[in-house]
């Protein structure tokens, strides 16, 4: 068996939806664990998890396009540094310093960052209703990270951990869009180890620096279960299932679906961090929503 494949090909819409609930309980179990993992411990072990759990299925497959994958190593080494690295690091580097519901709720804007990335890089156009979603949008964040108290951002008191998170927004945004230039005739999970292995080596030195700083961590039941189920499917699942659904409807639908990872959040996040939510969370979600809306489904019919 040389990749995990199936006769049959489920909805991408379904996929999406299990993407967005994996992706959910990976921040609000990274926000749980926050004290016992640093960041670049918990990326690392996430993803060196991960490609030692793939790689005996794609092993020969990988050897067979040797060639390709050399050629290719720019922009695999990219979108490496974009979905593997960063995002997940700034995530959890975010994730120190606010909570998993605030994060969750910055993510939803990832739909309008990719129809305004989408313009810069790829040209496509951008209707006045979409620059309106984009704004709109723009402003629900910043009533999240202002805690909806606007003399916070005029006097610059933001907590650093929504910076992070919005960082790592902006990083998940451009790898979306630079999806469409993943060579096409790379596997889909080879692709997939590729930018694991890239994103292993990258992190395997700055883990080794959080040893030298003495920061260990205690191998128990919850430790190893915490890297089992971010390996698994926050890391190989989703990836392959948000790869997949990008391809088949596009990166700015495809985007629409990350505004579900609030609602799961929320859920989780009350149910397992007993975090709650605000006067000023329930706005910035309306100004996302709606800007989400304008930016997607009516700028589309409005083009």
């Amino acid at each position: 068996m040389n990749e995990l494949s199936t006769a049959r090909h489920p909805s991408p819409y379904l996929l999406l939806v299990l993407t967005t609930l994996f992706w959910s309980g990976n921040f609000v179990l990274g926000r749980a664990v926050h004290a016992v993992f640093t960041p670049f411990a918990l990326s690392f072990w996430r993803w060196a998890l991960a490609l030692a759990l793939l790689l005996p299925f794609v092993w020969s497959s990988l050897r067979a396009q040797g060639p390709l994958l050399r050629r290719q190593w720019p922009i695999l080494l990219l979108l490496s540094v974009l979905g593997v690295v960063n995002f997940n690091t700034f995530v959890y580097i975010g994730l120190q310093k606010t909570t998993a519901t605030n994060a969750l709720i910055m993510l939803s804007i990832t739909p309008v960052l990719i129809v305004g990335l989408s313009f810069l890089l790829l040209r496509q156009t951008v209707t006045a209703w979409q620059a309106s979603g984009i704004v709109i949008s723009l402003a629900g964040v910043l009533v999240i990270v202002a805690r909806g108290d606007w003399r916070a951002l005029l006097a610059r008191q933001i907590n650093p951990g929504d910076l992070w998170v919005l960082a790592a927004v902006l990083s998940w945004a451009l790898y979306s869009v630079c999806l469409r230039w993943r060579p096409a005739e790379l596997k889909a999970l080879n692709f997939q180890a590729a930018t694991m292995l890239f994103g292993t080596l990258i992190l395997a030195p700055l883990y080794g620096w959080d040893l030298l700083q003495g920061h260990t961590i205690a191998v128990n039941t919850a430790t190893v279960g915490t890297v089992l189920y971010l390996a698994l499917f926050p890391s190989i699942l989703a990836y392959i299932f948000w790869n997949r659904a990008v391809a088949e409807l596009g990166a700015n639908r495809t985007g629409q679906f990350l505004h579900l990872m609030p609602a799961f959040g929320a859920v989780l996040s009350m149910i397992f961090l007993g975090e709650r939510l605000y006067a000023f969370h329930a706005a910035g979600i309306a100004l996302i929503a709606l800007g989400i809306w304008l930016a997607t489904a009516y700028g589309r019919r409005s083009a």
